[in-house]
């Protein structure tokens, strides 16, 4: 992982581990480790009932490194917590249960006819009774849970630590054979697989997630403190233009539509702005993230965060289904990456310092990372950084990942 060095105060964070997971001692009682959740060595992971998954995380930090910070340090704590309880489950081929015993002797499962009471032998169910849950999705579940609780350490240590701002996170996780790539804010993440290009994540943003948030304000306007109005306009409204038909969409729309202006039109547009400008009460550009629990539109007391979200979207890469070689990647970078550098520049990066070195030297991938950075990072000049196109190169952070499949 390799930071640009323009800031002084690095706020992007990143970590990468191998974690045991261990299964959650029964209540009868039986040999835990310390801590439940780290690295063991291979005798007692011989011991211990449980299973390994290798993580790579990066956290782009705002408004102070704090949060980010804590974040390096333990989300991967909580994702092998929330998997304890699955270790079982996940190994055991059959789908999981849909309850799990209460405690000794209670079974795990209790058949549709005995639960329902209403289903004679005999008949045909005209429907399913029951949905089927993948392991998959329990993985997924638990990574979801995992940055929740992330984002509730935060809320909770904020007083005793200075854990001011927040940060963006992107995580990926390789267990079982799959990647599960999970991102909460603006990082991106892709696969690079004999030269085609597989995206891992999608940006949040006030103009991604607009009906989202807008959704959130209809529902519960009080969080708006009478400042914002939810709805979208092309450009702000001037007073002189009450009564006059103007472009408009709300949460349900993706096209556009005209209505009659009216006095509540005139308050600030909740998003407003577009592109990389684009900001969410006029005070942060992107959606989700984790920590900001303090963060107000300026000199108000109305809080961010109820639209901020921390919940991250997860996709999954089964490596089972497809022949990888040496040159196969996947790439984790920080925004200050792509806001210079589209994903197949990127590819060319990668594939140009790859054929340069042999396949088994394992210095190949840090030399891609490193040349993602200076590439996109340019060549200090009278006018500023610039690329080799003579266009401004990234004023960002530059954190990045490159990791072998």
């Amino acid at each position: 992982v390799i930071n640009a060095g323009k800031s002084q105060h690095n706020e992007d964070q990143a970590c990468c581990e191998v974690v045991f997971v261990e299964r959650r001692p029964s209540p009868r009682g039986r040999l835990t480790s310390r801590e439940g959740c780290g690295e063991l060595d291979g005798v007692r992971a011989a011991e211990v009932k449980g299973f390994y998954f290798h993580y790579w995380a990066l956290f782009d930090g705002h408004a102070g490194s704090g949060a980010a910070v804590m974040a390096s340090e333990k989300l991967h704590v909580h994702i092998c917590e929330q998997l304890r309880d699955l270790v079982d489950i996940l190994q055991d081929p059959s789908p999981p249960p849909i309850c799990l015993p209460h405690g000794p002797g209670d079974p795990t499962r209790v058949s549709v006819a005995e639960d329902e009471g209403e289903v004679p032998n005999d008949a045909v169910p005209r429907f399913h009774l029951e949905k089927a849950v993948s392991h998959e999705s329990l993985v997924i579940g638990a990574i979801e849970n995992a940055f929740k609780h992330m984002d509730d350490q935060i809320e909770r240590e904020r007083g005793a630590q200075p854990l001011a701002g927040g940060c963006r996170a992107l995580a990926a996780i390789y267990l079982m054979g799959k990647f599960y790539v999970a991102n909460a804010g603006d990082s991106r993440a892709i696969i690079i697989r004999n030269g085609e290009i597989i995206p891992m994540s999608r940006e949040f943003t006030p103009e991604t997630e607009r009906q989202r948030l807008q959704f959130l304000a209809l529902l519960r306007p009080e969080l708006l403190g009478k400042e914002f109005t939810h709805l979208e306009f092309p450009r702000r409204i001037q007073p002189k233009e009450l009564g006059k038909k103007m472009l408009y969409r709300d949460q349900n729309m993706n096209g556009w539509a005209y209505k009659k202006i009216e006095e509540d039109d005139l308050k600030f547009p909740l998003i407003y702005g577009e592109g990389k400008k684009a900001r969410m009460m006029a005070t942060i550009g992107v959606t989700r993230g984790l920590g900001d629990h303090d963060l107000k539109v300026f000199s108000s007391n109305i809080h961010i965060k109820p639209f901020l979200s921390c919940f991250p979207e997860v996709r999954v890469y089964d490596l089972t289904q497809y022949e990888h070689c040496p040159d196969d990647v996947l790439v984790l970078g920080t925004d200050g990456l792509w806001d210079v550098t589209n994903d197949r520049e990127v590819a060319g990066v990668v594939m140009e310092v790859l054929t340069s070195y042999e396949p088994n030297d394992p210095c190949r991938y840090t030399m891609v990372a490193q040349e993602l950075v200076v590439r996109s990072r340019g060549v200090l000049k009278e006018r500023g950084w610039r690329l080799a196109n003579d266009k401004l190169g990234s004023g960002d952070d530059i954190s990045v990942f490159v990791i072998p499949l």
